[in-house]
């Protein structure tokens, strides 16, 4: 494979790609092995802390009187609601940890605190976004249906509004990701089982948060309520910032539609390597975000358990720089703001400020036919 629109890939070999497909299947390989009692208990141990915290959180607003307290209760929610969302919820739903065979934490049964349905979302997100990762007209979550993130993308008055709509959406992520996980290209019956399957959570979720936690503080529902409503902003805010920071910073690659016809293994992995970015976290914001502070290594691998993404970045950079591939990283102010600029950049027609078709875009040019990504797909989806 030669990657024809961007120099800096030209070196790159049939032979390259497929010794590079090789190694990345040996990390894989290696990592399957290894799990085991250690990476069980980690998951286990995840879940109980946050549900520990929750309920703390929840004591402490809804039995104490003062405002130092009720904001302790409130930030400490919020980080609980962070966690269910992004390591447990997120991760879970990825499969991540099905091969333990418990029932209670398979992708199967999990169901996370949010108005998003789980089933909804593994469609628009395990399938099409991570099989399709930034393919133009195929991958949803390229500015999830309602900004410009490519050049490449046709530009229409609509996305003068862009700087909006992104705030906006970072206000009300939960409620993008639920609506973003209806299908519109199904039949009209299926998006209306679809839709009816979506409000009974929403209905579910906002009784839950609104209603009932509220109603359980008596006299003190204000303060639950209001509790709620930011805990619930907080995790919105949170999640938008650590998926934008892992596909739309600076050098991330947008890719078209052709890839797809003869994609090998290997060619694949390639892809997901320069179309997704890391941000630089310790080990509390890298947990804090659901280990996606690694997100090419969760795109390389996105059903290998989040705690080993660290050790496996150790061994994905040093292959990056063998084979002289990009490893996007940076702090994560950095990448936040590239994705902005990126945003606003957009949001104007191409011309302005240099922007121009095919900027980012590498187009790959086969190098022999094999089963496409697309029927490779569509046979796992009917299997």
């Amino acid at each position: 494979m030669a990657i024809t629109d961007v120099a800096h890939y030209t070196h790159l070999s049939t032979q390259d790609i497929d010794n590079l497909g090789r190694e990345l299947d040996t990390i894989r390989s290696d990592i399957e092995q290894s799990l085991g009692a250690k990476d069980a208990a980690y998951i286990r141990r995840t879940i109980l802390f946050q549900r520990t915290l929750d309920v703390a959180a929840r004591l402490l607003i809804a039995t104490t009187r003062s405002t130092a307290a009720w904001t302790l209760g409130t930030a400490a929610l919020g980080f609980a609601k962070s966690v269910e969302n992004m390591e447990i919820g997120h991760n879970v739903s990825h499969g991540q940890w099905d091969w333990m065979n418990d029932p209670e934490i398979h992708s199967s049964t999990w169901e996370w605190d949010m108005v998003a349905v789980s089933s909804q979302w593994k469609s628009s997100h395990n399938y099409r976004h991570h099989v399709f990762t930034n393919v133009l007209g195929e991958d949803d979550d390229l500015g999830f249906g309602v900004m410009r993130v490519s050049a490449d993308q046709p530009w229409t008055r609509g996305h003068l509004l862009q700087p909006l709509q992104n705030l906006f959406l970072a206000l009300t992520f939960e409620w993008g990701i639920a609506l973003h996980g209806v299908d519109l290209k199904r039949s009209k019956a299926e998006k209306q089982a679809q839709a009816k399957i979506l409000v009974r959570k929403i209905s579910r979720q906002g009784f839950k948060d609104y209603v009932l936690w509220p109603a359980l503080s008596v006299t003190r529902w204000r303060r639950t309520l209001q509790a709620n409503a930011i805990a619930n902003l907080m995790r919105n805010l949170w999640a938008y910032v650590v998926i934008f920071c892992g596909h739309f910073p600076d050098g991330t690659q947008t890719f078209t539609a052709d890839v797809l016809e003869s994609e090998t293994r290997a060619e694949w992995y390639l892809r997901q390597m320069l179309g997704t970015a890391n941000f630089k976290a310790g080990r509390l914001l890298g947990f804090a975000s659901g280990n996606l502070c690694y997100q090419i290594e969760h795109h390389l691998f996105p059903d290998l358990p989040s705690n080993r993404l660290a050790e496996i970045a150790e061994r994905v950079r040093p292959l990056c720089e063998k084979y002289g591939i990009p490893y996007l990283s940076g702090s994560l102010a950095h990448q936040y703001g590239s994705t902005l600029r990126t945003i606003h950049r957009l949001a104007l027609p191409n011309g302005f400020f240099g922007t121009r078709r095919g900027a980012d875009v590498a187009r790959i040019r086969p190098t022999r036919r094999r089963a496409s990504a697309r029927r490779l797909a569509q046979a796992a989806s009917a299997a």
